[in-house]
């Protein structure tokens, strides 16, 4: 990168006078030369265009990564403490974890057990769902059926049916739901019933709303401490992340 920069320079020092190496100030006839010599350089050294990429690449996932922290943090008490979305694992971890989620969506199902498995060894974990139902039809009558679970039925039924419809193959019907219903020991007529409860209206709006301002487009999305992760990811990966936010927690 400087000797490209270096070369440039003796270039234009060598090829105009002071008052041309302004590129606005350059005649046609410059530009075109100029371009030329950094074509010929180019392709003379390409390895500068990989240095280049990776430098643009580098500082790209820096502004994203400091962006992402701004919005965690201007947003956190919709993310952290709506009020109203589940809360499970400890509710007294030391780190939280959001999880965007859509009961359709084949990378939130293979997410499933891997969030799971970090809940289950992680004992320090607080975690929060976000129902955002974007798969069509079907999603969004799983996303009210669990809501209306929670409503109707409390916490603990709430996340019984939230793991059942995520190991969950078949298609979401009227018919699937109320044998769920039943098969969980659940007042059936009511969380049905329930499913058109004002509530999870206001509820799946503000998560749509909130999704929006989080730059989140797809399922799953996590929001892990303040660090963004958008799209499926391993338990190696997640638990990495986890540990590298007690790490600067520590610090």
């Amino acid at each position: 990168m400087k000797r490209f920069a270096l070369v440039c320079l003796f270039w234009f020092a060598t090829s105009f006078q002071a008052s041309a190496l302004d590129l606005t100030d350059m005649s046609d006839a410059e530009r075109s030369a100029f371009g030329a010599a950094v074509r010929e350089y180019l392709l003379s050294n390409p390895e500068v265009l990989v240095e280049v990429i990776n430098l643009l690449e580098q500082r790209q996932n820096q502004a994203q990564v400091q962006g992402d922290k701004d919005l965690i943090a201007a947003n956190a008490s919709a993310l952290f403490a709506d009020g109203f979305s589940f809360v499970g694992g400890n509710p007294d971890g030391d780190i939280t974890i959001v999880e965007f989620l859509d009961y359709r969506c084949g990378y939130c199902k293979r997410a499933h057990p891997e969030v799971k498995a970090l809940l289950k060894q992680d004992g320090n974990i607080r975690y929060i769902i976000k129902e955002f139902p974007i798969l069509g039809e079907q999603s969004t009558l799983a996303s009210r059926f669990a809501l209306s679970v929670k409503i109707t039925e409390g916490d603990e039924a709430y996340f019984t049916v939230h793991n059942a419809l995520m190991e969950a193959n078949g298609q979401v019907t009227d018919g699937s739901l109320r044998r769920l219903a039943r098969t969980v020991g659940l007042d059936v007529d009511a969380v049905m019933d329930g499913m058109d409860n004002p509530t999870i209206d206001m509820i799946l709006q503000t998560n749509y709303q909130l999704a929006q301002v989080m730059q989140i487009t797809g399922t799953p999305s996590f929001v892990m401490g303040n660090t963004m992760m958008r799209g499926y990811a391993p338990l190696d990966t997640m638990k990495q992340v986890v540990a590298e936010q007690r790490a600067n927690s520590d610090g």
